[in-house]
């Protein structure tokens, strides 16, 4: 019995002092979708002329196609209300969409777009049946190349709320709205993320539970 109490000791004083065998603590309840080094549960969207997709330089780099093109997520279930999405987008070459995000909203979905009709408009598609040129959450933003974008989502019962690095760009209250996602973007449910005849570069993608205000 004393070398088995002896084994037991020496293992739990093994475990106290190897901190680098445990899972990453997350105190701040963000979840990473993206290593930097591979795909991972990111499936390349098969709409039909898209784009090269690779893994390159810490980003996952989505080549210009014919239209549309991206990649969506094909892994474990994740928060369909009540979270926040993080990701940095940034346009290599193009004159269109560079950060489309497919997202869902309970049992429904919409997409944020920026960049959209010619490069500049940024808002969500679709609302009340409209898209993001038509509705109420437009804005026209210029973006460069080669330069990164921060884009922040947070979708709650109440509302749905974009920040452009860190600065407010859509608050939309829910109550008497009826939010959709565009017919074109069918193939990015449940969550994916797109570009329009262009090709741009994502990182830094990430998720976390929120409560509602």
């Amino acid at each position: 019995m004393r070398h088995w109490t002896l084994a037991l000791l020496l293992f739990s004083v093994g475990c106290t002092c190897c901190p680098g065998d445990r899972p990453p603590s997350n105190p701040d309840g963000w979840q990473s979708l993206f290593d930097g080094k591979s795909l991972g549960h990111w499936k390349v969207t098969q709409y039909g002329g898209e784009g090269k997709v690779e893994v390159k330089d810490g980003q996952i780099q989505v080549g210009e196609g014919v239209a549309l093109s991206g990649v969506t997520w094909n892994g474990p279930d994740l928060p369909k209300i009540d979270y926040e999405l993080e990701l940095e987008a940034m346009k290599i070459d193009g004159s269109d969409i560079l950060c489309g995000i497919c997202f869902p909203v309970g049992p429904e979905h919409c997409s944020f777009v920026a960049g959209g009709w010619g490069g500049q408009v940024v808002g969500l598609s679709s609302v009340d049946g409209m898209n993001a040129s038509e509705n109420g959450t437009g804005t026209d933003m210029d973006f460069q190349k080669g330069r990164w974008y921060r884009f922040r989502l947070r979708v709650t019962k109440d509302k749905i709320q974009a920040w452009i690095d860190d600065k407010p760009n859509v608050n939309l209250e829910l109550a008497d709205r009826k939010v959709s996602l565009h017919p074109a973007m069918e193939l990015a449910k449940p969550l994916g993320l797109a570009t329009y005849t262009t090709s741009s570069a994502f990182r830094n993608i990430r998720i976390k539970a929120v409560r509602s205000s």
